[in-house]
């Protein structure tokens, strides 16, 4: 039994929250930090309702029958899913996750064996001091970015990879990756980047590579969302990383390098099972960076994600006329960010719930040899928005992410992935990620004659 502290109480953490309380044979308790505690205290109350958790403060609360909660998908429908019978205390607290100090001291006072980050990437670096000053465990979904880009001593490190690598992307992992000395001297497990894309696409490199074959050539990640939320436009997670993701240009690994291409320029038609035929296109993607360093056999490494023509068009034009930016600007004597204030415009992701229909189909693509002879693969997953919405809420795209957080945090803290040091999903056996992937609502599919990409 652990107890874990999650900071953040957004579309994602909602999802890893709710999973974490169907895992209450692990995580036994749960301090829910975010900057406003009240989003905090009304998910912690749902789930007390729910009859998913007990609140910390009156341990007989939430003790009702689950079963009579037809919502609870996760003792009715998901194989191998224990019994709410024990129920996840938890607490919520407000915290500025951007104040190490005042983080430190609410990790002490609380003593959680590890901490999950499901906040904004602008905050993991000072996420992990606090985990470091307080010695615990650390888990995130996604890699460290800067959320002002026009910072002068970030900008002059960033520039110097820009030439030295070769790719122009705002996110890297080179930040994270220089906690290696101080996570490994501390005995600390930092894992990062266990979301779906980064996170199960890794495990699924992982996977392929101790089961399928002797040595892996390429690797395409594709990630397709058919869902349809009924918005002229909306982003489907945080606005600002979406649109600032879609928006650079492309890169992807071949033959030791990075190859950089402007953005979009690279389409594919593909027909995913679940969804059919949708338009791709090559996108940069962290995952690249950590499998071509981990994985150095692999000869080609790319990223493709499905866009309809009226997001790419609505997203233009937002472009051009500025809306992307991060630059400050004065708009009547207010200092005002453009992506930011583009945000508070958009739908909340977390709303899309109810309204969405269809699937997502996520997954990779491997080519390579085993046994001396050439063979292909294709691993992937497919989830439905609407059986996501009535099982936590959400629609798939904090599930699929919001599940392997939970996932990620279970295989820290009970200790099947823990070694002192930083590192990716990819580094460790992948084989009881992938099995709690099916136990928790993320089952997988092996093809062994898939079509390639061209």
């Amino acid at each position: 039994m652990s107890r874990l502290m999650i900071i953040g109480c957004g579309g994602v953490a909602s999802v890893a929250i709710q999973k974490c309380c169907q895992n209450s044979e692990v995580f036994d308790e749960i301090m829910i930090a975010s900057r406003t505690v009240a989003k905090c205290d009304a998910l912690k109350e749902k789930l007390v309702q729910n009859g998913l958790a007990a609140d910390a403060g009156n341990p007989e609360a939430g003790q009702n029958d689950a079963k009579a909660n037809t919502g609870n998908r996760a003792e009715q429908e998901i194989p191998g899913a224990v019994s709410c019978a024990a129920r996840t205390r938890i607490t919520t607290a407000q915290i500025d996750a951007d104040d190490v100090d005042a983080l430190t001291g609410l990790i002490r006072s609380y003593q959680p064996a590890a901490v999950l980050n499901v906040a904004l990437p602008y905050q993991d670096l000072t996420i992990m001091d606090a985990c470091l000053a307080a010695g615990v465990h650390y888990i995130d979904t996604a890699n460290y970015e800067p959320e002002d880009t026009d910072d002068p001593a970030w900008r002059a490190i960033y520039e110097e990879r820009c030439k030295r690598l070769g790719f122009s992307a705002y996110f890297d992992y080179s930040w994270q990756w220089a906690y290696q000395e101080c996570f490994e001297k501390a005995g600390l497990t930092a894992l990062l980047g266990t979301g779906f894309d980064p996170g199960v696409t890794s495990v699924y490199a992982a996977y392929a590579k101790k089961h399928y074959f002797d040595e892996i050539h390429t690797i395409d990640i594709l990630d397709c969302n058919g869902g349809d939320h009924g918005y002229p436009f909306a982003t489907n997670f945080n606005p600002e990383i979406n649109l600032r993701e879609v928006s650079a240009p492309g890169s992807y690994w071949e033959d030791g390098k990075w190859v950089e291409i402007p953005p979009m320029t690279i389409r594919r038609e593909y027909d995913f099972a679940g969804v059919g035929k949708k338009d791709m296109y090559l996108l940069h993607h962290e995952e690249i960076e950590a499998l071509a360093k981990n994985m150095p056999e692999v000869q080609r490494i790319r990223f493709f994600m499905t866009f309809g023509q009226s997001y790419l068009t609505h997203m233009k034009c937002l472009e051009n006329v500025g809306m992307l930016s991060t630059t400050p600007i004065n708009y009547n004597g207010q200092e005002i960010v453009p992506i930011q204030f583009l945000k508070a415009l958009l739908p909340d992701p977390a709303s899309l719930g109810p309204r969405t229909v269809g699937k997502t189909n996520i997954g990779c693509i491997f080519t390579g040899i085993k046994d001396g002879k050439e063979r292909s693969l294709y691993i992937y997953n497919v989830c439905d928005h609407q059986e996501c919405y009535r099982e936590v809420g959400s629609q798939a795209i904090s599930y699929t992410t919001g599940v392997p957080a939970m996932i990620g945090a279970m295989m820290v803290v009970t200790g099947q992935w823990q070694q002192p040091g930083v590192f990716t999903t990819d580094e460790f056996d992948p084989d009881p990620y992938m099995e709690a992937l099916n136990r928790w609502g993320l089952p997988w599919v092996v093809d062994e004659h898939p079509v390639l990409v061209e």
